[in-house]
């Protein structure tokens, strides 16, 4: 989940949620970056005949159909690299989980995708809460998430998508937001 939790005088305790901003990201923004540029100038220069790589020379490539093929590869990766790119912008999925007992109530914060749903917000009051419930699935696609259940409303999900959270920080974080709103912690 990555998130920080700071406790105010044992009444306010605030998660923050990190987004798109994580360091795999930039990574595979830089990697596809790279990858969709090279394909596209090595296209390029297939039809141009001018040498646009510095790594290697493209020139000798006939255009039908090496250039278009590898036009077309560099197009796609670019597009998607910028995609990565603006959701790191955004930062999509970044937010915080707060929990105030002097105000009783809850605020689950995200940041969406620009529009008029960018910000989601979600608020509560801290008696409807019942629990909080603990996921876990291992195996080839493994999944660890924190959930409220509420009442009268679907289990609302506290941990970001994505990679999965160790199972040590599942745990704690589970018990400590237990603890702090004194519900029950279910699913460990």
């Amino acid at each position: 989940m990555n998130t920080q939790s700071i406790t105010k005088n044992d009444q306010i305790l605030r998660q923050e949620v990190l987004g798109s901003r994580r360091l795999s990201n930039y990574f595979w923004a830089i990697v596809v970056s790279m990858g969709g540029v090279g394909f596209l100038l090595a296209g390029l220069s297939s039809y141009f005949k001018i040498n646009f790589l510095i790594v290697s020379d493209a020139t000798g490539l006939i255009f039908i159909p090496q250039g278009v093929a590898l036009s077309f590869y560099g197009v796609a990766g670019t597009l998607l690299a910028l995609y990565i790119w603006l959701t790191i912008f955004w930062n999509v999925g970044g937010g915080y989980n707060e929990f105030n007992k002097e105000t009783g109530k809850m605020k689950i914060f995200r940041w969406g995708f620009p529009g008029k749903n960018r910000r989601i917000e979600l608020d509560c009051e801290l008696d409807e809460i019942m629990s909080v419930r603990a996921e876990i699935k291992e195996g080839l696609n493994p999944k660890r998430s924190l959930y409220l259940r509420v009442k009268q409303r679907r289990d609302i999900p506290l941990t970001r998508a994505g990679e999965p959270i160790s199972l040590s920080d599942l745990e704690n974080q589970g018990v400590e937001l237990a603890r702090f709103l004194e519900v029950p912690l279910e699913g460990l």
